[in-house]
């Protein structure tokens, strides 16, 4: 589903409203209609972000049909969606798996560029999955190379991932899953840097805390 956002979305969509997006299409009924619980919403930390409704509209993905009740409904526009497989009964288990995407799932306080680039990194961590090219997660995300880059370093300060390394010959990427912690404070560079094995040090992406925070 997000390679067909990739295509159905401006470039220039923004990570929020990819992320609704992809729960709108996971959750549409065969008539192209969804609806999105208020508490759904909190979770993504997404309630009453309605410019990120009105984005998806002006691109005329989909059409609001009730703003103000409490669950967000919205008919789709595009009807390819629909045909997208898996089943529906499917499409709710993934919706379901995409809030919190196992073994990469990001913080409740993460951005939504944060969430969407674990999510497209997480789509390919079957142990059957070959490694993913730093240009696939760039597109799937809406980012340049170099963004998703950055985005793929405050994962490692948020212990999303304990390292990741871009093999540039052949473009894929290559990383580990990081440990859950929960701590009270924002964690540093240098403590997302004690995951990364020393022999590792110089083939292994750090974390570049100085890159730019994105919505």
């Amino acid at each position: 589903m997000l390679t067909y956002l990739a295509s159905a979305l401006p470039c220039v969509t923004s990570p929020a409203a990819r992320l609704l997006a992809l729960q709108c299409a996971l959750r549409a009924s065969p008539h192209g209609h969804a609806r999105l619980p208020a508490g759904l919403l909190r979770g993504m930390r997404l309630h009453r972000r309605t410019e990120v409704w009105q984005e998806l509209a002006q691109d005329g993905w989909l059409a609001l049909t009730d703003s103000r009740a409490a669950c967000m409904q919205v008919r789709l526009l595009d009807g390819t969606v629909l045909d997208q497989e898996p089943s529906r009964s499917a499409r709710r288990r993934a919706a379901h798996w995409a809030l919190c995407p196992t073994p990469l799932a990001a913080p409740a306080a993460a951005t939504p560029a944060e969430h969407l680039t674990a999510l497209a990194l997480a789509t390919h961590a079957a142990p059957t999955s070959p490694a993913p090219d730093l240009t696939t997660i760039a597109r799937l995300c809406g980012h340049s190379p170099q963004q998703t880059g950055e985005l793929l370093d405050r994962l490692v300060v948020r212990h999303t991932l304990s390292a990741w390394h871009h093999q540039r010959d052949t473009d894929e990427v290559h990383w580990q899953p990081g440990t859950a912690r929960k701590a009270k404070a924002e964690p540093t560079a240098a403590a997302a840097r004690k995951h990364v094995p020393e022999a590792q040090a110089t083939h292994w992406s750090r974390c570049r805390p100085e890159a730019s925070r994105e919505s």
